[in-house]
């Protein structure tokens, strides 16, 4: 519950409590399950639920477990990272993919965690834990770096202030290291991360630019760290990231490309 303990929580906060309880580990939930993640009462609970399901934001089975409805997924798509970006993405994201038949993603800074908004992924790629509309912390993965790498100071800060999760023995654990990585990604044009969120695989990313010249996003291309060089992966990423800022309108590849918008 994200609500202020100053105030007694409104409908509202109700309801997104209610949304929040389902998770990709738990998306079907009972009416008591419910009640108990959502911290509401089962008669709270009950009432929420039926007018969502009315409105088509949940959806409830013959066994009278429940569901996000389309109609969410509906709204998500009108948000500001939502179709638009995604259709950009898509066709030098499935060029990636075909290069390599690892997973391939694309990600864009929500506080101190990173968003995924696509994924494309083969049968044979490397296990990650990512999934489309799933979080990280920005910190321990490629696209997060590359996004933190740009972010305003306010909001690098407010990560470098923070505790620093950590998921493996390379996963960043301070903020002098994480400055350092940010300097770096800043100056390089990329990001690479080694094994911080799995040791079995390693990403490179890079910025998209959009129409303002800012970076709103980031791609990253997720491979076996074993037997990898990620140097030979960072131009044909960043040629992608590239190739995305164009279609998008971003300045400074419109002009790399002469002027042309076209991918």
């Amino acid at each position: 519950m994200r609500h202020s303990a100053r105030r007694p929580p409104s409908v509202v906060d109700r309801v997104l409590d209610l949304l929040g309880a389902f998770t990709a580990e738990r998306p079907r939930l009972t009416l008591s399950e419910l009640s108990r993640r959502a911290g509401l009462p089962l008669s709270t609970t009950h009432r929420l639920a039926g007018e969502l399901t009315r409105r088509g934001a949940l959806v409830r089975d013959e066994a009278g477990v429940y569901r996000v409805g389309l109609w969410l997924w509906e709204v998500a798509s009108l948000a500001p990272h939502g179709a638009e970006l995604r259709e950009s993405a898509m066709p030098f994201l499935e060029d990636l993919y075909e290069a390599t038949h690892q997973n391939v993603q694309l990600a864009v800074l929500d506080g101190a965690e990173v968003v995924y908004v696509e994924r494309i992924s083969g049968r044979g790629a490397v296990n990650v834990l990512t999934r489309v509309g799933g979080r990280l912390p920005a910190h321990a993965t490629g696209v997060g770096q590359v996004l933190l790498a740009h972010a305003p100071a306010e909001a690098q800060e407010a990560v470098l202030a923070g505790p620093l999760k950590t998921f493996t023995p390379k996963t960043i654990g301070s903020a002098a290291q994480l400055r350092r990585v940010l300097a770096d990604v800043r100056r390089d044009g990329y990001a690479i991360s080694d094994g911080q969120i799995e040791l079995i695989a390693l990403s490179v990313a890079a910025p998209v630019y959009d129409a303002t010249d800012e970076v709103g996003a980031a791609i990253s291309i997720v491979v076996p760290a074993e037997g990898t060089d990620p140097r030979t992966l960072v131009p044909a990423v960043r040629a992608a990231a590239r190739g995305i800022s164009r279609v998008l309108g971003a300045p400074r590849a419109l002009r790399s490309s002469g002027g042309s918008s076209t991918a």
